[in-house]
C-alpha cells in the first residue's frame, strides 16, 4: 500500500496565507493516479479552514499515519514554517511565538521511528530545510534512518516564495511528477523531482534540499514512457553489443525507391532511440536519414547502452 498525508494551513491566526490549499489540492491530483489512470497514492488531505489544523490534531494526524505500516509513506506540508533559536517548526493555525506547532524535532522522531520501510517527506514552506536537523548537536549534520527521503522547498534560513496563488516550490513538483522529471521508462523518482527543481530554480530563486539515507528509489509516479516497453526491449536485437554499430543503407529510408517495409519499420524504431538520445548516427553525419541514404551506420550513446543492459537483463518492465 502507498499512502499520502497531504496538509496546506491557509488561515492562520495570524499572517494568513492564500495558496497552500491550492498547493494541497494539486499535489493530490497529481499524486492519486499514475499517468494511464492507474491506482498510485491513496491520499488523505486535510486543509484549513475546512479543518481546524491545530498542533494537537495534527500531531494526532502524523502520528497515525507514521503508526501505520505502508509500502511508501509520503507527507506534504504547504503553509508556515517558522524557526527560533530553539528549532524549527511547521505552523499550525493557532501558532504564536515559542509555540509555533509542530516542531521538527518531533516530525523526525516521528519518521524515524516509522515501520514504513520508505518514507518520503516534501516540505514547501519557509526554513524547511531544518528538517533532519538535531540543534543539540550543534552541527548541520542530517540524521536519517535508512529508507528516508526529505525534499525541502529551502535551506533553514531561508523563506519559500509564492507564485499564481501557490507555492513556486510545489508548481514545480507538480511540473516534474507530471512528466518533466520522468526517465525514459516513465518512472519519477524523489531524485529526479530533486534534480528538476534544482535546475528549474537556477542560482537566484531559493535552494532547495535534498536529504535522503536510502539504497534504492522506489518510483513516486509512473508517467508515460518516451519510447514503449515492446521497442525499448528491441534493443539488444538492433544492436548485438553495447558497443556494435548498426550498419545503414537507403532500404531502410521510406522515401527512397529501394526502401523495404521491415527495414523501414526498423528505422522507424532507430528513429525513436535518437529523439531521446540512445543513439546517434556514426561517421560525422549529423542525421539518421543521411547515414541510411550515405550507407553509414549509427551507434549507441552512452546512456543507450545502459538501456541496452536493462533490455539484455529482462529489466525493462511495465
Amino acid at each position: 500500500m502507498r499512502k499520502a498525508l497531504i496538509v496546506g494551513i491557509d488561515n492562520y491566526e495570524k499572517n494568513p496565507l492564500s495558496g497552500c490549499v491550492n498547493d494541497a489540492m494539486q499535489i493530490k491530483e497529481v499524486l492519486s493516479r499514475n499517468h494511464d489512470e492507474t491506482s498510485n497514492f491513496e491520499c488523505k488531505i486535510l486543509t484549513s479552514p475546512q479543518t481546524p489544523i491545530v498542533r494537537p490534531f495534527l500531531l494526532a494526524s502524523l502520528d497515525q499515519f507514521f503508526l501505520q505500516e505502508a509500502e511508501v509513506a509520503l507527507f506534504y506540508f504547504s503553509g508556515h514554517g517558522v524557526v527560533n533559536n530553539i528549532g524549527g517548526y511547521l505552523g499550525t493555525v493557532e501558532m504564536k511565538s515559542y509555540d509555533e506547532g509542530i516542531s521538527m524535532m518531533e516530525l523526525l522522531t516521528l519518521i524515524n521511528n516509522s515501520s514504513t520501510k520508505e518514507v518520503i517527506v516534501i516540505l514547501d514552506c519557509c526554513h524547511s530545510g531544518k528538517l533532519g536537523i538535531v540543534p543539540a548537536l550543534q552541527k548541520d549534520h542530517t540524521i536519517l534512518r535508512e529508507g528516508v527521503s526529505i525534499l525541502c522547498a529551502s535551506r533553514g534560513n531561508e523563506t519559500a516564495q509564492e507564485q499564481d496563488s501557490g507555492g513556486l516550490f510545489t508548481a514545480l513538483i507538480c511540473d516534474a511528477l507530471n512528466g518533466g522529471a520522468s526517465d525514459i521508462v516513465g518512472n519519477v523518482t524523489v531524485a529526479s523531482v530533486y534534480a528538476f527543481v534544482d535546475q528549474a530554480l537556477g542560482a537566484w530563486y531559493q535552494r532547495p534540499l535534498f536529504k535522503s539515507n536510502v539504497s534504492k528509489f522506489t518510483p513516486l509516479r509512473k508517467c508515460q514512457p518516451a519510447v514503449v516497453f515492446e521497442i525499448l526491449r528491441l534493443l539488444p536485437r538492433y544492436f548485438f553489443s553495447p558497443d556494435d554499430k548498426f550498419l545503414l543503407n537507403p532500404t531502410f529510408e521510406e522515401t527512397e525507391p529501394t526502401a523495404i517495409l521491415e527495414n523501414v519499420k526498423i528505422f522507424k524504431h532507430l528513429q525513436k532511440f535518437r529523439a531521446v538520445r540512445l543513439l546517434e548516427p556514426g561517421e560525422g553525419e549529423e542525421a539518421l536519414y543521411w547515414a541510411a541514404v550515405r550507407s553509414k551506420s549509427c551507434h549507441l550513446t552512452e546512456l543507450g547502452k545502459f538501456y541496452w543492459k536493462l533490455a539484455k537483463d529482462g529489466k525493462i518492465k511495465p
